[in-house]
């Protein structure tokens, strides 16, 4: 369930609809790091200031033009979700599965037990976007691959009272998205016209945060200081959060939230299992063509 409330009512100061509102626990500017020629990221999950934020392992905000990418790589132990923001990214992987999504378009892969595959730019670019990795718990990460592409008609949006959604996971203004998630995830692209504001409840057992895309916004409490782009707000415990768009331009970001798996985490480069020893093994797996990496 999700909560709307009129710009008219922008300076109050209680929340509408919350018992406990999330604050904003920890607020962090993602900077620009240069990855090679023609690539550039900015990484808030999977940094040292926030190696890791239950079930989310890495947020990169990446901007690629040829001849940067990503090429054959492979992966184990965790859900993959590419967001293209502008231009285009093409794929492609050993199970035959390839193609390009572009601006608004989603890959959710599910990697399991291994895939390798490549995403390069697909236009001369900047070729904008971001890709979120999403833990999957001890049982399901020998799972076998999946994939799902939501093109920007398949995924809901609703536009009320200055405020425009896009429901790639989860709920909000009472649409649901029809992506499944292994891992309970919401995952909503927010866009605030000026005055606008919005309440969205989250999960109260979840973890929580917000990347702010564009322009600035006032979050969890009406009298608070704005936070601005490529900031990442880890929110508090609570049942909702609050935004204001209390500036003259638009406010975009994504909320996203998701059910932590409380187990042991253990990452080298791809891979994310649960020991040292599942680490090695899929390194060696990978090196001999086997246990999931037999169609290299």
């Amino acid at each position: 369930m999700s909560v709307t409330v009129t710009s008219s009512s922008i300076d109050q100061t209680v929340v509408v609809g919350f018992q406990r509102p999330r604050l904003v626990a920890k607020k962090i500017l993602a900077k620009p790091q240069n990855a090679g020629t023609g690539a550039v990221f900015r990484r808030s999950i999977g940094r040292p200031e926030l190696k890791f934020l239950d079930p989310f392992l890495v947020l990169d905000d990446f901007a690629i033009s040829p001849p940067a990418g990503f090429p054959d790589h492979p992966h184990r132990g965790f859900e993959s979700v590419t967001y293209v923001l502008q231009g285009g990214i093409s794929y492609q992987d050993f199970g035959g599965h390839k193609g390009t999504i572009h601006k608004g378009e989603v890959q959710w892969a599910t990697v399991g037990r291994g895939i390798v595959h490549s995403e390069m730019p697909a236009g001369e670019g900047p070729n904008l976007g971001l890709q979120l990795w999403i833990n999957l718990s001890s049982k399901d990460k020998m799972i076998e691959p999946s994939y799902q592409e939501l093109s920007s008609k398949d995924i809901p949006s609703v536009d009320k009272d200055g405020v425009q959604v896009k429901i790639i996971a989860g709920e909000a203004m009472g649409v649901h998205s029809p992506v499944n998630t292994r891992t309970p995830t919401m995952y909503l692209d927010f866009t605030l016209n000026p005055n606008a504001q919005y309440h969205q409840r989250i999960e109260e057992s979840w973890n929580a945060f917000a990347y702010i895309l564009q322009g600035e916004g006032v979050f969890s409490i009406p009298n608070s200081e704005a936070s601005k782009a490529h900031h990442i707000l880890v929110l508090g415990p609570g049942d909702g959060l609050s935004v204001w768009n209390k500036s003259s331009s638009p406010l975009r970001f994504v909320l996203v939230g998701g059910k932590p798996i409380n187990e042991p985490v253990v990452q080298h480069r791809f891979y994310v299992m649960n020991t040292q020893d599942e680490i090695d093994e899929a390194i060696e797996d990978y090196k001999y063509s086997k246990n999931g990496f037999e169609r290299l």
